[in-house]
């Protein structure tokens, strides 16, 4: 059965007697809840908190010349709406999963078994990346949730985001992929959406990938995150005390970091 997680809040309903799946905050699409399922063209049932098939395939592709590795790696990444039996973090596909998934979409043809090793680690270092930004945001509501966790994400590459939109009208290019991961914030879910730009200047440096991260602003008090965090590191930039705390402030700090320093790829 899908997991309706409120993610902890959930859990703790349950533990109550209650019912989560009755919850009306359950982040579980009502379509895709119940013991049916949700399958794709290929019969495969979808797990819709990652929209991947839910028994991805170690097998080797249709035309595939040569095994690919099926290690799979854990990320530092906190998992929310798990049992305590279950793994804790998220874990990547493995590059023969990546592969798979490639053939499936049809988007293999510019990349053979030979790069699956590279692109797999390109990915997990880029979703490493995505999740410490959006910690350094959470860090606004650390009084009212230290352990932020991600409860699902979504690939939506054909959808650009209004800031994207924004940047391509003024001269700057299109985002190769956008992602909105939600985020449960001790039974609060929130959703951040998250450009990823590519800039082929710099192709094999640090600064290759460049990620937009921010809340999505779909509610008061995300634009009003937005805002803090504006001024915060604005402050932090300048060395200056911040009107908000009174202080220069370590949200502030972390957040410039977290936007500029990104790990080797």
């Amino acid at each position: 059965e899908i997991p309706c997680a409120g993610g902890r809040a959930a859990a703790a309903a349950g533990a109550a007697g209650a019912n989560p799946m009755a919850d009306a905050s359950c982040p579980v699409p009502e379509e895709y809840r119940g013991v049916h399922g949700v399958f794709n063209v290929y019969n495969q049932k979808i797990d819709p908190r990652n929209n991947m098939p839910v028994a991805a395939s170690q097998s080797m592709a249709p035309g595939q010349r040569r095994k690919i590795s099926t290690e799979r790696q854990r990320s530092t990444i906190p998992k929310s709406g798990v049992s305590s039996a279950e793994a804790s973090t998220w874990t990547y596909p493995s590059p023969q999963m990546f592969y798979n998934s490639l053939v499936r979409k049809g988007k293999a043809n510019d990349c053979t078994e030979d790069d699956m090793e590279s692109v797999v680690s390109v990915h997990n270092a880029m979703n490493e990346d995505t999740w410490r930004r959006v910690v350094a945001w959470e860090r606004l509501h650390l009084h009212e949730c230290r352990d932020p966790m991600l409860l699902r994400f979504l690939g939506r590459p054909d959808d650009l985001s209004p800031l994207a939109w924004a940047r391509y009208l003024t001269g700057g290019g299109k985002p190769f992929d956008r992602h909105d991961w939600y985020v449960d914030r001790c039974g609060q879910q929130v959703r951040y959406v998250i450009d990823y730009y590519f800039h082929e200047d710099k192709a094999g440096t640090p600064g290759q990938f460049d990620l937009v991260v921010r809340p999505a602003a779909d509610s008061v008090g995300a634009v009003a995150d937005r805002v803090k965090m504006a001024i915060y590191v604005g402050c932090a930039m300048l060395g200056v005390p911040c009107p908000i705390s009174g202080n220069n402030g370590e949200i502030g700090r972390e957040a410039s970091a977290a936007n500029t320093t990104a790990p080797e790829r």
